[in-house]
């Protein structure tokens, strides 16, 4: 049976809120710092910083921002361990059972992000729900209810001892979005939970083959580097060429995580271009920050009404001082901080974003602010690296399962470069006609680039080196804990050599 007719008029009015943004976009940012001022000014945090005061202010912001310093993780690791080892009114009120395990910061350390039950009901489900329900308003013949969604996520980790608190949870966030779910949307859905929570790959990549090559899927959510390899495994265990003839009712693929570029000519092969459809959104593990709105615009709708109040710091500004949205201009990229009801004050997360547009804003994701090369004045971002990486495999009809690149530092009579570590799908025919092409599609995008590598004065051409299969893996299993999946993923710039020498001794 097909219930798309049924849930359409319902999504098509939570897509239509966002139309007066436009012009509203600053009354609701307004409003949801109150908001957040006022539910917390009985936590810790509130009393320390006086959020009742402002909460009562017409526009607080002014005062947030003298009041309240800029934090990043490390800044709130202490609190962060007491609230899970089961203190109240820490960072948000109450008490907080769930944790998203994200990538390492200072030291390796993983970070334990707050998903309190306020951030999964306003942010993560409501992002995802107004990401079908854009979906379904651009395309009033979609029969996305007419089968089920696969959704591939994580598991929940077991690095950190919680005897004796066997209500507490952390591990990837999608483990916590699949647990939590509506027992509703699992009518819709596979796998299974007990399936979809398995932390070993090595079964549970079977088991999700076999619960899902037979479903009469519609859609896919999750990590295009991941659900490539899952609708591979599928199409094996279903003798046919391609994904579509698998599922023929496909039509929509829900991906975020990383860039889809590198793998977009991978899934074109994969399913019928005529039916598919591919939404990216921008959800991490502090929050669900935006969705695609507009299938002929690959720029993202910022929710700017689900319990986050955004700030951006310009990233070629000296002064580096944090704007509202109300102050952002075009073409500009920023690192964004959020305040959230994950108890996350004017926190950095790391991610540089483009602004396409002001009026609503729209942006693109830039990379993370750690994310980039620059250690020869070049200033590669990894926005640049995807784009090229993506075009060059076009044209060469080469594909790749991952890659990362790092500086080689100048020695003896070589000068510096960059070297590419790259796992194929689809070798190139002439690998070093590959490298030549990347490296000229990088002088187009980046003129910094361009600059240091004019005539070789500073910058020697760029190296390929051939990754062996499943090394990449095996490097994602020893920086997380023997876990592979979810949220894990391989950087794709660095500026040192750290993962690119761990790679490469992983491979020797």
């Amino acid at each position: 049976m097909d219930f798309t007719g049924i849930m359409r008029p319902y999504f098509v009015r939570v897509a239509r809120r966002t139309d007066s943004w436009g012009v509203s976009g600053k009354d609701v940012q307004l409003s949801q710092l109150r908001s957040l001022l006022h539910r917390a000014s009985g936590c810790e945090v509130g009393k320390r910083y006086g959020f009742a005061e402002m909460a009562r202010m017409e526009n607080p912001y002014g005062e947030f921002c003298r009041r309240v310093p800029l934090c990043d993780y490390e800044m709130m690791r202490t609190d962060v361990m007491r609230m899970i080892r089961g203190e109240e009114n820490v960072l948000w009120k109450g008490k907080c059972v769930n944790y998203a395990q994200s990538s390492g910061t200072s030291g390796g350390k993983s970070k334990y992000v707050p998903v309190t039950s306020d951030s999964l009901r306003r942010c993560h489900y409501k992002g995802a729900a107004d990401s079908v329900a854009h979906y379904l308003r651009s395309n009033p013949d979609s029969r996305l209810f007419s089968g089920k969604g696969m959704i591939l996520g994580g598991s929940f980790a077991n690095e950190l001892d919680l005897s004796g608190l066997e209500k507490v949870h952390v591990g990837d966030l999608s483990a916590t979005l699949i647990s939590k779910i509506n027992p509703v949307i699992n009518l819709f859905r596979v796998p299974d939970k007990r399936t979809a929570l398995l932390s070993d790959w090595k079964i549970k990549l079977p088991a999700l083959v076999a619960a899902a090559k037979d479903a009469n899927v519609t859609n896919m959510s999750g990590v295009p580097s991941w659900f490539l390899t899952v609708a591979k495994e599928i199409v094996k265990a279903r003798g046919v060429q391609t994904l579509s003839e698998a599922w023929p009712n496909l039509e929509v693929f829900f991906h975020g995580g990383i860039s889809f570029e590198p793998y977009r000519s991978e899934y074109a092969l994969l399913t019928d271009p005529e039916k598919m459809h591919y939404v990216e959104n921008y959800n991490a593990s502090e929050g669900f920050f935006a969705v695609q709105n507009d299938p002929s615009d690959s720029a993202m709708l910022l929710t700017i009404d689900n319990d986050i109040f955004y700030e951006f710091i310009p990233v070629m500004d000296a002064e580096r001082k944090p704007l509202p949205i109300w102050d952002l201009q075009e073409d500009e990229v920023y690192e964004m901080l959020i305040t959230s009801s994950n108890g996350l004050w004017r926190y950095h997360t790391g991610d540089t974003v483009r602004v396409c547009s002001t009026a609503p804003v729209k942006i693109r994701i830039a990379g993370r602010t750690k994310c980039f090369i620059n250690a020869f004045g070049e200033e590669l971002m990894e926005e640049n690296a995807e784009r090229a990486i993506a075009e060059v495999c076009r044209a060469t009809g080469a594909s790749i399962v991952n890659y990362t690149a790092a500086p080689v530092f100048a020695e003896g009579n070589h000068r510096g470069r960059h070297q590419w570590l790259i796992e194929w799908d689809c070798r190139p025919d002439d690998e070093k006609d590959f490298a030549q092409r990347l490296d000229a599609e990088l002088r187009k995008l980046n003129s910094d680039y361009d600059a240091k590598r004019n005539n070789t004065i500073f910058l020697d051409p760029l190296e390929i080196v051939d990754v062996h299969p499943g090394v990449f893996d095996k490097w994602l299993h020893s920086v997380g804990n023997g876990k592979l999946g979810g949220q894990r993923k391989i950087p794709r710039l660095s500026n040192d050599r750290r993962i690119a020498d761990a790679v490469l001794a992983i491979q020797k």
